[in-house]
């Protein structure tokens, strides 16, 4: 278990062993969800970024995030 320690700036570093795991690249972003205690780190990706994820999935109706209200 890797373990980290939040900055008197409120910045946490991420752990080399967790980056290499998950892939995590310089520039990359983030959505923080708190539930039970507990944060969790989704990456950002829109939703062309999924393409070729499953065939034949459709792609029309959905809204990238500049779309949104």
């Amino acid at each position: 278990m890797a373990h980290t320690r939040v900055s008197s700036k409120y910045r946490i570093v991420i752990p080399k062993e967790i980056r290499d795991q998950v892939e995590i690249r310089p520039g990359q972003e983030f959505e923080f969800v708190a539930k039970g205690g507990v944060i969790m780190m989704v990456p950002d990706r829109p939703i062309a970024a999924m393409r070729g994820f499953v065939r034949g999935i459709q792609m029309t109706g959905f809204r990238e995030k500049t779309d949104r209200f």
